[in-house]
């Protein structure tokens, strides 16, 4: 069995009740109902697309509640671009691209701080083109 890493021994830097009021805020959500609709839709689609120790330091770093929506979910065998993450999630809710797109940058944005730069690094590393702005990031484009 291999050893945790220091980070998944790491507690989270906020409780889920925090975080579902950083994400009401940043989506200008009217409830927290729909905040918290909102964190466990994108934490579930999330946890279809990562994988590895990424995965597990991830989780480590949100709240349990949190952390259990992001990992209940099997990582897909084949990850979806930044843009395919977005229009799989507006088919999973029933919402459109566009309100898909707000609730993912409302839920992501908290999820980079909880991660830090280090961890969202290796995190967007391992994810197709599109997700660095998801997460809030600039998208930098490879040198030819």
């Amino acid at each position: 069995m291999p050893a945790l890493s220091e980070q998944a021994l790491a507690t989270p830097a906020m409780t889920f009740d925090q975080m579902l009021e950083r994400v009401r805020y940043e989506g200008a959500y009217p409830t927290r109902e729909r905040a918290e609709d909102t964190v466990r839709a994108v934490l579930a689609a999330l946890g279809r697309q990562i994988t590895g120790d990424e995965r597990v330091d991830l989780a480590a770093r949100l709240p349990l509640e949190a952390a259990r929506a992001f990992t209940c979910q099997i990582p897909a065998t084949e990850q979806l671009t930044g843009w395919g993450f977005v229009k799989d999630l507006a088919g999973r809710v029933g919402g459109t691209p566009a309100t898909a797109r707000w609730d993912t940058g409302a839920v992501l944005n908290v999820v980079a701080q909880l991660a830090g730069p280090d961890l969202l690094d290796r995190v967007l590393a391992q994810l197709p083109p599109g997700y660095s702005l998801l997460f809030g990031r600039a998208e930098l484009a490879q040198a030819a």
